[in-house]
């Protein structure tokens, strides 16, 4: 498994493409948070991580399936997949290799954002709830394993990477606010809307982002991950 993980990691660091990738994240963080009137930290007046926690998900609905998209894709479209299936390797460690390999990745580009957490920290009078935030991040990285699962999972479909991260993209984006706003239609009967959001990755990961952390939630983020996770396992198990 490592073996492929270390491989999955100098592919993605080997070219220009990986670290800008990670820089935009940042970048585009930085700019809603700091600079932009409409999100930033100023326009409120108060300072703490809610925004940034708001924002992230929806720029890792691109980044994720961007560190995801070769995955598997490429493996097929260079015709090594055929290689890697015949080594003395499972597919179970195969797969964990490179879905770790883009947690590596996820993690390799939200530790750098705890500079922000310094800053804001700075500057406020009163102080924040580091302990929050802490809950915050362990959401953020629950909703990162839930999209790479995802991404790894639509990069074993096809031979086309571009494909595959569109795929993915859309999958993530369906999964994180579609089930959220299928919920506030008027022609559900009453109170199945409720259980309706339930089933999307929005309202779980606004429950652990208010640093609130609770086992159904970390239930529901670790089941999506190994469900996809299975479903990758299943498509490349077939002949």
């Amino acid at each position: 498994m490592w073996a492929i993980c270390k491989k999955e990691l100098r592919q993605f660091f080997g070219s220009l493409t990986g670290y800008l990738s990670l820089l935009l994240f940042l970048l585009l963080n930085g700019l809603f948070l700091f600079v932009f009137p409409d999100t930033g930290v100023f326009e409120f007046g108060y300072a703490d991580m809610s925004r940034f926690f708001d924002i992230s998900p929806w720029i890792l609905l691109m980044l994720v399936p961007a560190i995801t998209m070769r995955s598997f894709s490429d493996e097929m479209r260079s015709g090594t997949w055929e290689v890697l299936r015949t080594r003395p390797i499972g597919l179970s460690p195969l797969i964990a290799g490179k879905f770790v390999a883009a947690m590596a990745v996820v993690l390799a580009a939200v530790l750098p954002t705890l500079l922000y957490v310094y800053t804001i920290s700075r500057l406020s009078a009163g102080g924040i709830d580091l302990g929050g935030i802490a809950g915050s991040y362990i959401g953020l990285l629950l909703l990162a394993s839930s999209f790479a699962a995802v991404g790894t999972y639509c990069s074993a479909l096809t031979p086309n990477a571009l494909a595959a991260f569109l795929m993915s993209a859309f999958a993530c984006f369906a999964l994180f606010s579609a089930f959220g706003s299928l919920s506030t239609l008027t022609s559900l009967p009453a109170g199945v809307g409720y259980y309706v959001e339930l089933l999307g990755i929005e309202a779980h990961y606004r429950s652990v982002s208010r640093g609130v952390i609770d086992s159904r939630d970390i239930v529901y983020f670790l089941s999506l991950t190994f469900l996809f996770l299975f479903l990758t396992a299943r498509k490349l198990s077939r002949p």
